[in-house]
């Protein structure tokens, strides 16, 4: 290794060990670790900003600023109180409800827009039945990530595989998408254990559920009849986005732009609801994983997976599969998805049929970020929304329950991909 690859390393472990134990807070720490690499000349600023991936930072201050607007209306609050009417206020169907809502919303929705949907919903009916919003939100964060692995549009490395592969939305839907749907059956099972048993609501609270008014909850119905209609425009355009030539980001950043315009509301209030020390972390992030691409390290990684199956089709599955799920769990899935591709294109050309190894890639990289807290965006949206309000989750509490919920799911696809490719 070179001094500026040990550098690249040592600055990546430490930021990484700095997140991990909570010593100092996330974005500070990524932040450091970025300003570390500029510092010691691993990277030049032109090649940091390189590396932030805008189209994500992009969608998450137009989805923040548009949620912003649409709070105001009281939609969050109304179908908060009509999901409680029909769960009857009992905290574990609640529970699956909007798991099943978040899984679908983010099959069709980039998850980071779905998480910051569901979150104010979630934050407003946990308050009614006097709950921790914490088993809800952790819930919702994984299944935001194993509905993102459904389809084509689901989550960015999907995208990037389609469009190298020239996969279709309906191959997803027959691969990626059964699988899901396995994996999504044994979490509910596994959340059942895990929250749905100790899970509870006193009965004045849920007496009190049966008793709320949900047309009362609009607080401004001309905005949310304009909500209702731009939502349904956001929608359309993150599904159509590639036909319309349009980036996820523009997408977002127009809605956030339209609702501003038209929505009447103090602008300030509006900014400050925006989670920037969220925005700053994935900034830090990217560029500290940059950082390890720049020097060559995660090809160096790619390279020696390649190799260690010596041509084996079972066996290069399998690995593929696990180590993109533990190395996204802790890695931007990104880049390391961007390195893979070249690889199994290679394979291609030589003869080799790599249709399986594209969905293990895709399966590994999207549900391996259920394996920690940074291991996607809509973890750490959602976990920023959730510690604002006085909920934290932690690096250590989700790692409990989200490492051995990721290795569940990835043992599934497991099964999936020899049976289907076996």
């Amino acid at each position: 290794m070179t001094t500026t690859q040990i550098i690249a390393v040592v600055i990546f472990v430490v930021t990484m060990a700095a997140i991990m134990t909570e010593k100092i807070h996330r974005t500070v720490a990524a932040v450091t670790g970025a300003l570390l690499l500029l510092l010691t000349g691993v990277l030049t600023v032109d090649s940091a900003f390189s590396y932030v991936d805008i189209n994500t930072i992009g969608v998450l201050v137009g989805m923040m600023l548009f949620v912003a607007v649409v709070k105001n209306s009281g939609l969050f609050e109304y179908i908060a109180i009509r999901a409680a009417k029909i769960a009857n206020g009992h905290p574990w169907k609640l529970m699956v409800l909007f798991v099943l809502i978040t899984a679908i919303l983010s099959a069709f929705l980039d998850n980071v827009t779905t998480v910051l949907l569901i979150g104010p919903m979630t934050l407003a009916i946990t308050n009614m039945l006097k709950i921790n919003p914490i088993p809800f939100f952790m819930t919702q964060i994984m299944a935001s990530n194993i509905g993102g692995t459904a389809t084509l549009i689901g989550d960015p490395p999907n995208i990037m595989i389609g469009s190298a592969a020239g996969l279709s939305f309906v191959d997803f839907i027959a691969n990626t998408g059964v699988a899901v749907v396995f994996v999504l059956a044994a979490t509910l099972v596994c959340f059942y254990f895990i929250y749905g048993r100790k899970l509870r609501v006193e009965p004045q609270a849920m007496e009190a559920i049966h008793g709320l008014d949900a047309e009362k909850a609009i607080k401004d119905r001309p905005l949310l009849i304009k909500s209702v209609v731009v939502i349904v425009l956001v929608v359309l355009g993150f599904i159509f986005h590639a036909q319309l030539g349009l980036e996820s980001c523009t997408i977002a950043l127009t809605a956030a732009a339209v609702m501003l315009l038209i929505g009447h509301q103090d602008i300030e209030e509006v900014i400050t609801g925006v989670e920037w020390t969220t925005i700053l972390f994935f900034t830090g992030l990217f560029v500290v994983v940059g950082g390890l691409q720049e020097t060559g390290i995660i090809q160096v990684l790619a390279n020696g997976l390649m190799g260690l199956t010596k041509g084996h089709m079972t066996m290069t599955i399998l690995l593929i599969l696990w180590v993109s799920a533990i190395v996204s769990s802790f890695l931007d899935n990104i880049p390391f998805v961007a390195t893979l591709i070249p690889l199994i294109l290679t394979m291609q050309s030589s003869g080799v049929d790599v249709t399986p190894l594209w969905w293990a890639v895709s399966l590994g990289a999207c549900l391996g970020g259920n394996g920690t807290l940074i291991g996607a965006s809509a973890n750490v949206v959602l976990s920023g929304i959730s510690t604002r309000h006085g909920f934290p989750i932690t690096f250590a509490s989700y790692f409990k329950v989200g490492f051995p919920m990721m290795l569940v799911s990835v043992a599934i696809s497991t099964v999936f991909l020899l049976i289907r490719f076996g």
